[in-house]
C-alpha cells in the first residue's frame, strides 16, 4: 500500500509540473484577490502613566512609551499563552495574594510570579524552578529544604514566602518595591551597583540589558492585561476559568515508605498526590530528622 501511495504522489506531482510550465494550469487561479480580510490587527493604547507596588510612573518618555508598547504587543498578541495566563492565574492567585497579603508585599507582585513562570513548575536553563524561578542556593539560604527527595521551591506557599522575605530585603536595601522587583531579576547588589554607577535612584532612569530592561515592563503589561482582559480583546467566561485548588492537609512527622501506598491511605490516587504535592520527588519521604511536613490533600476526596 505505502509503495503504491508514493507512486502515485510522483506520478501527480510530475503531472502538476507538466502543466505548470506548458500553460495548462496557472498559478494564480490558487491566489485569491478578494476583499480585504474582517480580521483587523490594532495597536494599542499605551497609558500615560502606570502603577506598580503603589509607585506611580509616567510614560512621558519615548523610551518608557516604547518599552510599555512592545510588551503591551507580544503579550496581547500571543494569544494562546496570554489565555493561558489568564485561567492558570484565576487558579492560583488567591493562594498567592492571601500570602503577600500576610506577608506584607504588595499585592501586585503575583504578576511578577506570573511572568517568571506562568504559574507552572517549570525548570529554568540556569536551574530556577517552581512558580517563583528560585535559584537552588538561594532557596537553601532563605530557608527552603531542597535535595533529590524533596524540593519545596516546587511548593507555592513555602516557596511564595520565600519570595517574600527577599522581595522585603531587596526593597529595604534597595528603597522602592520597583528596584525590588528588579533586583528578582538582575539581584541586589547587580541593581545597586548599576544605581551607583549611574548616579539615578529608580529603575525607569537606568540603562540596562535587554532582559532586565523588559522586565518591569512585562510585569506592567500582564498586569494591566489580567486585570481588563476584555479591552485587550480576551473573553472568557468564568465557566472556561480553571477552578481554584481547594485542599486540606495532614501533618506527616515520619518517614514515607511508599507514597503511592501512602496516598490510596488518605484515599487519593498517586497522580493527585504529586499533583497537590509537586515539591515531592519521589514515591517516599526520607525524613531522617523528623521534620513536620503538611501534605495537601484534595477537600472533595480522603478518608
Amino acid at each position: 500500500m505505502r509503495k503504491l501511495s508514493t507512486k502515485l504522489f510522483y506520478v501527480f506531482a510530475a503531472l502538476a509540473i507538466f502543466l505548470f510550465a506548458f500553460g495548462g494550469l496557472n498559478p494564480s487561479a490558487f491566489i485569491h484577490y478578494g476583499e480585504p480580510s474582517d480580521y483587523k490587527i490594532h495597536a494599542l493604547h499605551v497609558p500615560d502613566e502606570v502603577i506598580f507596588a503603589g509607585e506611580r510612573m509616567q510614560l512621558e518618555e519615548a523610551d518608557l512609551r516604547e518599552r510599555m508598547d512592545k510588551e503591551l504587543l507580544v503579550n496581547t498578541y500571543w494569544q494562546s499563552n496570554t489565555i493561558l495566563m489568564i485561567k492558570r492565574a484565576h487558579k492560583f492567585f488567591p493562594q498567592i495574594e492571601k500570602i503577600l497579603k500576610e506577608e506584607g508585599v504588595p499585592d501586585d507582585f503575583k504578576y511578577l510570579a506570573l511572568i517568571e513562570s506562568g504559574l507552572e513548575n517549570v525548570t529554568s536553563s540556569a536551574g530556577a524552578k517552581g512558580f517563583w524561578q528560585i535559584m537552588r542556593a538561594t532557596g537553601r539560604e532563605l530557608g527552603l529544604e531542597v535535595n533529590s527527595n524533596v524540593d519545596e521551591r516546587y511548593h507555592v506557599e513555602l516557596a511564595t514566602r520565600t519570595a517574600c522575605t527577599y522581595l522585603k530585603k531587596a526593597k529595604e536595601r534597595l528603597g522602592s518595591w520597583t528596584l525590588a522587583a528588579a533586583s528578582y531579576n538582575r539581584g541586589m547588589a547587580g541593581i545597586q551597583r548599576l544605581l551607583s554607577k549611574q548616579q539615578v535612584d529608580n529603575y525607569y532612569d537606568l540603562l540596562l540589558g535587554t532582559e532586565t530592561k523588559r522586565y518591569m515592563f512585562r510585569i506592567l503589561a500582564v498586569k494591566a492585561i489580567v486585570e481588563s482582559p476584555d479591552r485587550y480583546g480576551f473573553f472568557i467566561d468564568e465557566a472556561q476559568m480553571y477552578t481554584p485548588l481547594q485542599y486540606r492537609t495532614v501533618e506527616v512527622d515520619t518517614a514515607i515508605g511508599n507514597i503511592a501506598r501512602f496516598s490510596k491511605q488518605m484515599g487519593v490516587n498517586y497522580k493527585t498526590m504529586k499533583l497537590y504535592n509537586p515539591w515531592l520527588l519521589q514515591n517516599h519521604l526520607n525524613n531522617k530528622s523528623r521534620k513536620l511536613y503538611h501534605i495537601a490533600l484534595p477537600v472533595e476526596e480522603g478518608p
